[in-house]
């Protein structure tokens, strides 16, 4: 008889689990990095690829609509992150995306010239930010300072604060309404890097006046391998904003083929070329699955996960430190702990099917995501763990050879 434990006997979301391809074996901890397969997904990519375009070819740019998904995708995600219709789209990379709304906030503050940000944000988003300044050489600072300084280093010169909600290593989660109200009392915007928050932890991007955001698709909202990020402009914002990358999808028509460039109104003016159409049906379709579900139920049930697996690794697996905070509701969906060899327990656990990832120099992450895990599954995957250091099986060459990507 399968094991099941009491905490799952009454989980509103457990049914949510059938609509997920999950191998056999498999108890997926990384939902973090890459969300798994809905399983809807394969039969609407196959749609897309015989009967729009094999089918329609050029036509399905309007007959099938392909025009207006990057906004009609956006508006799904939009309902996840508490921003309104029309505010959110779908495109670019994280990356771009973070240059277009940096460059797009530091345009709205000419005189202001700091960009302040913290240790704990995504190393990518520095290092926009960083190429940014030296592109623009208008003398523009990038300030970073400990996650725990930044309130106190927002000062009148900061002209952007530029943070990740959810810490990528840690799970640590910025309190994104009380630090925006800080930024605009020192007149200062705010930019909101939600790639670990988006799909996870209920997020109000309207109730805590963020100016800019963005995010991931292929994390928590199981978007796929490289799926289309998002991005996020405040509705006061968005027709004052000068695009940086002024592409022709972002012009006011795109179609006249005019040889100047007019921005068109709203949020689509930060789109630029061409939308990547068989990935961004994909995050479109994976999006189903959070049309009946409550974020706060997400939340409630990623805390009692988390929860649980702290204090069953705490009990079994003693060699490990906790590098989350221990408050769940500092914490976003995920949970690290620190070991030496953490690379080597990772691919060991990964062997056993229990999968997870590394973050340098020693952290284990656990991604915890409720649409498809269950509370037995936490409980069966900490087993493995303690067997695994208990028997040191992770101290042979082939867990500690590094891949390329860890």
């Amino acid at each position: 008889m399968i094991s099941q434990h009491p905490s799952d006997l009454n989980d509103v979301l457990k049914a949510k689990k059938d609509a997920f391809q999950i191998p056999d074996g498999v108890i997926y901890l990384d939902g973090n990095s890459l969300g798994v397969l809905p399983k809807n997904v394969p039969a609407r990519l196959q749609q897309v690829v015989t009967e729009e375009w094999g089918s329609s070819l050029i036509r399905a740019w309007n007959t099938h609509s392909w025009i207006d998904l990057p906004g009609r995708t956006g508006d799904r995600i939009a309902k996840l992150i508490g921003a309104p219709d029309g505010s959110v789209v779908a495109c670019d990379s994280t990356s771009v995306n973070v240059f277009k709304v940096l460059s797009a906030a530091l345009s709205l503050c000419p005189d202001r010239k700091v960009i302040l940000s913290d240790s704990g944000n995504f190393p990518t988003d520095l290092y926009v930010a960083s190429g940014l300044k030296e592109l623009l050489d208008k003398g523009h600072e990038l300030k970073v300072v400990a996650p725990e300084e930044v309130k106190a280093a927002i000062t009148s010169d900061v002209a952007v604060l530029m943070l990740t909600q959810v810490d990528y290593r840690t799970g640590r989660v910025h309190n994104m309404e009380d630090l925006t109200r800080t930024a605009h009392e020192a007149g200062a915007l705010t930019i909101w890097d939600l790639a670990h928050s988006a799909g996870a932890i209920p997020v109000d991007l309207t109730g805590a006046k963020a100016d800019f955001a963005v995010g991931c698709g292929y994390k928590y909202l199981n978007g796929g391998p490289g799926a289309p990020a998002f991005l996020y402009v405040a509705p006061p914002h968005q027709d004052k904003v000068m695009p940086p990358l002024t592409g022709w999808m972002g012009h006011e028509a795109p179609f006249a083929f005019d040889l100047d460039y007019r921005p068109v109104t709203g949020i689509s003016r930060m789109t630029v070329g061409t939308p990547p159409i068989l990935s961004l049906s994909s995050l479109f379709a994976a999006l189903d699955a959070f049309e009946d579900v409550d974020m706060n139920d997400i939340r409630k049930k990623s805390i009692s996960l988390s929860e649980l697996f702290i204090s069953e690794v705490e009990a079994k697996c003693p060699q490990l430190t906790l590098a989350s905070p221990r408050d769940p509701q500092k914490r976003g969906s995920q949970v690290s702990f620190c070991f030496e060899e953490g690379y080597a327990v990772m691919q060991a656990l990964i062997a056993r099917g229990v999968i997870g990832d590394f973050r340098a120099p020693d952290v284990m992450r656990f991604g915890f995501t409720p649409l498809y895990l269950s509370h037995q599954d936490i409980v069966d995957a900490v087993s493995i763990l303690a067997d695994i250091l208990e028997t040191a099986s992770w101290d042979c060459p082939e867990f500690k050879t590094r891949a390329k990507v860890t």
